[in-house]
């Protein structure tokens, strides 16, 4: 009897120890910040941050091209947070105007390259073999060139500019995407379903409408983000080189390039503060598009 008492006890006390946890665990969860929850405040923060820089560059886009020779070269102050420059213009006003024609350029050509991108992989998807191999060799023609030479080429033979700088990079950004996308088609259209529906009469249109856009939509979304800080970078990288924005227009890449002369000077502002606003937005919005890439990505959207 004795011992069936104590077998009883013990059960008893395990018994009780599993609920008292069970109830532990119930009333005191452990929080956890998923990707989903990462992906939501980066995109806020980086809308936000987007958002202001559009508007307050816009504001201060005139003040920006004011000289003033009574302040040149000024370190940073009070009055001038980021110091001024050879013309005595306000360097965070110009760093502001800069910052936002460089967003505002990085955004149409993301955009701009990503529905190139797309229409081309579903021209090749649905048109047949020989579309598809006028746009493999498009892919491979691009793909070929060097990024840089290339953006130079096509910008100076538009113009050059504001709209030659947009639509070299809208017309040079897009090769990398459509491959993927057109591998992903292709695996799409080998499964049975798609023959099945073929053989129902569903038409080309309608297949690449019902079942090819949303399984790369995913892909569209991703590379659309990504595009953004990519041709940030590869804007300001022209213009320092002379073959983007002309001199007047308040860009990070003519802020840099003007800085490079008063540097042995002792003028560590025209650099530092440009250069640190530029990396800085690159690596907001590129973090932004990992987050989103892993809240997509079926290997890790349960993370």
């Amino acid at each position: 009897m004795s011992s069936d008492r104590n077998v009883l006890h013990a059960s008893g006390a395990r018994r009780d120890a599993r609920e008292s946890g069970a109830c532990r665990v119930l009333h005191a969860p452990q929080s956890r910040c998923d990707n989903r929850t990462r992906l939501l405040r980066a995109g806020l923060f980086g809308l936000i941050v987007f958002s202001c820089v559009m508007v307050c560059g816009g504001l201060v886009h005139d003040v920006a091209q004011v000289a003033d020779f009574s302040q040149k070269m000024l370190p940073p102050s009070f009055e001038h947070p980021f110091g001024t420059d050879q013309l005595g213009r306000d360097m965070l006003a110009r760093t502001v105007a800069g910052l936002a024609t460089s967003l505002s350029i990085g955004l149409v050509a993301a955009v701009a390259s990503t529905v190139i991108a797309l229409l081309l992989s579903v021209a090749a998807a649905i048109g047949g073999p020989r579309v598809d191999a006028i746009v493999a060799g498009l892919i491979d023609l691009i793909s070929s060139v060097p990024y840089l030479v290339l953006l130079i080429l096509i910008s100076c033979a538009v113009g050059r500019g504001l709209a030659g700088v947009t639509i070299g990079m809208a017309l040079t950004h897009w090769p990398s995407l459509a491959r993927v996308l057109r591998a992903e088609m292709r695996s799409v259209l080998a499964r049975p379903y798609i023959a099945q529906s073929r053989s129902l009469g569903v038409g080309a249109c309608r297949i690449a409408m019902a079942h090819l856009l949303p399984a790369v939509m995913p892909q569209v979304l991703v590379a659309a983000i990504l595009a953004l800080p990519h041709a940030v970078l590869h804007e300001s990288s022209i213009t320092f080189l002379g073959f983007g924005l002309s001199p007047d227009e308040p860009a990070l890449g003519v802020i840099l390039a003007e800085a490079m002369g008063y540097l042995t000077a002792g003028a560590w502002w025209l650099a530092l503060f440009p250069g640190a606003v530029l990396a800085l937005s690159v690596m907001l919005f590129a973090h932004v598009g990992e987050l989103a890439r892993s809240v997509l990505d079926p290997r890790s959207m349960q993370e």
